[in-house]
């Protein structure tokens, strides 16, 4: 360690110490900050989705919360169940473009910089919101039940795409 980068060169110089020592936290002070914009700028995410007919329309933060629910005209002539179920299928859709957005800002944000540290966020994003794949219309439609005149038929149903996530330590992708 006596080398010329080591700890006995710097034993020798204590000026030359303290500017590695400057230069070292001024570096953690920079990498405070980017980590501090990339989060300022993700909580800031929205990302909203519609029904494919428009009765339903949801806006998600980047932690995946709802921060708005809107309702179309054609909201009012669905069965609550089917409308429950119309609310989380476009929740899951605005949801499912999580991953990438955060991956998008932390790009412009940080570089190249921390790639470990990114992927295991991503990942765990894409765990928590998967994308969403579109099942396959079935073969034949079965004719439609003599109680439900009024209602519309249902829209066709996604798969999602579900991973085991870890235990969410709160709201925040941070």
């Amino acid at each position: 360690m006596t080398g010329a980068n080591g700890l006995g060169e710097l034993m020798r110089d204590p000026d030359e110490a303290q500017r590695k020592l400057d230069q070292w936290a001024e570096g953690l002070q920079n990498k405070a900050e980017r980590y501090a914009a990339a989060q300022e700028r993700t909580e800031q995410l929205r990302l909203t989705a519609s029904s494919q007919d428009g009765a339903v329309k949801v806006t998600v933060g980047a932690d995946g919360g709802v921060t708005d629910l809107e309702f179309g005209g054609k909201a009012r002539t669905y069965p609550l169940e089917e409308l429950s179920r119309q609310i989380l299928q476009t929740m899951h859709q605005a949801q499912a473009g999580i991953a990438n957005q955060v991956a998008e800002v932390m790009q412009e944000t940080l570089g190249d910089e921390d790639q470990e540290t990114r992927s295991l966020m991503i990942g765990t994003l894409r765990s928590r919101f998967p994308e969403i794949e579109e099942e396959e219309p079935p073969a034949s439609t079965p004719p439609p039940s003599s109680s439900s005149t009024d209602a519309p038929p249902p829209p066709h149903t996604p798969r999602e795409k579900r991973h085991e996530a870890p235990e969410d330590e709160g709201n925040s992708p941070w």
